[in-house]
């Protein structure tokens, strides 16, 4: 896990790779939430919807493995992309795409509290879980603080947030 530098504070920097801005998507041209800046990595090609081969993709991108990284995508998409899909949208159950745009619907009860309701960071719950978990470095938690971690933050009937 990165440490606390790599905390998203507040402005908007998504990379528009070698692709102009007017083929970004429009979740991209106003201001984003640092929740959906968060997933915008996944978004390989910026178009506001995240399908599995992406998330497959980001997860390479940051040195996981085949296996894991297909897992992921499995996962991932299986259990937010069904809650992001807008409204007025019909999207192919077997493609599962997440709508960056909605994220914040993907939500669940066993997670960190880093990001509220709305998609805004907190601050206060980032910098929390290092004063808890990060035994090793009080900049990163390693495999087994991650895992405590989550453990701690499982509700009993969220077994999606498990």
């Amino acid at each position: 896990m990165a440490g606390k530098a790599a905390a998203d504070t507040g402005t908007n920097e998504v990379e528009e790779s070698s692709s102009s801005s007017s083929s970004l998507a429009d979740v991209y041209k106003g201001e984003l939430t640092p929740l959906q800046r968060h997933v915008a990595f996944f978004d390989r090609n910026k178009d506001g919807i995240i399908y599995p081969s992406e998330t497959y993709q980001g997860f390479r991108a940051i040195g996981c493995g085949v296996a894991l990284s297909a897992a992921a995508a499995v996962f991932v998409n299986g259990g937010l992309g069904p809650k992001t899909v807008p409204e007025n949208e019909k999207s192919a159950p077997f493609k599962l795409p997440i709508y960056v745009k909605n994220i914040h619907k993907g939500k669940h009860g066993s997670d960190s509290g880093v990001y509220d309701s709305n998609g805004r960071f907190v601050p206060e719950k980032f910098e929390e879980i290092f004063k808890k978990y990060a035994h090793t470095r009080p900049d990163a938690l390693t495999g087994k603080e991650l895992q405590e971690m989550l453990q701690a933050n499982r509700e009993p009937k969220d077994l999606k947030g498990w």
